[in-house]
């Protein structure tokens, strides 16, 4: 039997695919409300087949307590946050579920870490939490990195695609954890050493993260003298060698805007790149604020109250909206001390920030200028409903003439 700890974006579909594969399965997390969603028959995020996979897994017997059990395999998918001024990895929400594994365990048990993390962060946080329980590593408690490789929106699909990287001390432990993925996975799973696996996985979203904002400091400088950066990028990218990204209101959720800044925290004197890339990121949220701002003024608007920004969530198609560049841009709006902008998402049905609309059409009705921060598949099947409305597109899904870009 196999628990996972931890159900949220992670976790969760990690442990019904297991369980929909036949793995006997029993997830665990803190949190009392969300257990008790999960057991009353309930996801708890929307995610394109997941409720499904849901039913399906709760077919085959999976189970959902508050309860760390006794039991072989613990696989951890736990939040890792980053340090706001040291830019390191926070381990700590790993650190508390090896620590209550360790409470429970039994000798021969494997502790796999899918949380993504630093590299290193195994050795200087995991290891000493072991051993300081009494337990040898590599006799009594073996240690395994198999970090998560998915996307919010594509979940499902890529949890079974996907290739994998399985990270362990010995090989004949990693082969082992390597059949339990291999399970469901039809990707190539790498068995590799722990140090390894963790710096890839940081690597894959630093990568990403880096490309980014290489488009969004060119948007920058074609803002500046006012050349059209969709255009440039277009010839470019005619080129066979060249594939420059598009620009956008800035990097949200928990890898591409979190996991290279780990490689920052630890590297500050080398990772001079990545750190800049980081801070360009950032900014991106400021300079759509700045933006919003001459557009208003082109357009003689004295009134923010008149301002709508569509879109919560850090991608298209998800209810994620975690490190949102919206969110970001209403918080930096905020200290302006300007009169709160409105937002709308078909995706979130509770208010997560104030001014927060749920009907779209009101939300039309008491907007003049219309941010589309995230081009959910909503906003372009409703494009024409924009018409007549001064538009500024942060995502190029709108055609209509006279519309705004970055």
């Amino acid at each position: 039997m196999i628990n996972v700890i931890g159900l949220g974006y992670i976790g969760l579909p990690t442990a019904l695919m297991l369980a929909s594969h036949g793995v006997e399965v029993i997830g665990t997390d803190y949190n009392k409300e969300l257990v008790a969603t999960l057991n009353a028959g309930k996801t708890t995020f929307k995610e394109k087949d997941l409720d499904e996979l849901f039913t399906e897994a709760v077919g085959k017997g999976i189970k959902f307590t508050t309860e760390y059990q006794v039991t072989n395999i613990y696989i951890v998918s736990v939040p890792t946050p980053y340090d706001k001024f040291s830019k390191k990895v926070d381990a700590c929400y790993v650190i508390s579920a090896v620590k209550t594994i360790m409470s429970v365990c039994q000798k021969g048990t494997i502790v796999v870490i899918e949380s993504t993390v630093s590299p290193g962060t195994i050795d200087k946080y995991v290891r000493p939490v072991i051993e300081e329980n009494g337990f040898i590593i590599g006799k009594d408690i073996n240690l395994v990195h198999a970090p998560e490789r998915i996307i919010p929106g594509n979940m499902v699909y890529e949890l079974l695609h996907n290739n994998r990287t399985i990270g362990a001390d010995d090989k004949t432990i990693g082969e082992k954890i390597k059949e339990v993925y291999a399970s469901f996975c039809q990707g190539e799973i790498v068995v590799t050493d722990i140090r390894t696996a963790e710096m890839t996985k940081v690597v894959e979203n630093t990568f990403r993260a880096v490309n980014i904002a290489f488009a969004n400091e060119l948007a920058k400088i074609c803002r500046h003298d006012n050349m059209d950066v969709y255009e440039i990028i277009r010839i470019c990218n005619m080129h066979p060698r060249v594939n420059i990204l598009q620009p956008g209101p800035g990097v949200g959720g928990h890898c591409i805007s979190v996991d290279p800044w780990f490689l920052v925290g630890d590297y500050p004197g080398l990772a001079k790149v990545i750190g800049e890339s980081m801070k360009t990121n950032d900014r991106m949220p400021d300079f759509v604020l700045n933006r919003i701002y001459e557009i208003m003024k082109e357009n003689n608007m004295t009134d923010f109250n008149r301002v709508g920004l569509y879109g919560l969530s850090y991608k298209e198609n998800v209810d994620d909206s975690r490190e949102s560049p919206t969110i970001q841009l209403l918080e930096s709006q905020e200290r302006h001390l300007a009169a709160p902008i409105k937002s709308y998402d078909p995706y979130f049905e509770n208010d997560i920030v104030p001014n927060q609309y749920h009907d779209f059409d009101k939300f039309l009705e008491d907007t003049d200028l219309v941010v589309i921060m995230v081009n959910h598949n909503h906003i372009k099947n409703n494009i024409d409903k924009l018409k007549g409305k001064i538009i500024f597109d942060t995502r190029k899904c709108c055609d209509i003439p006279g519309t705004y870009s970055l």
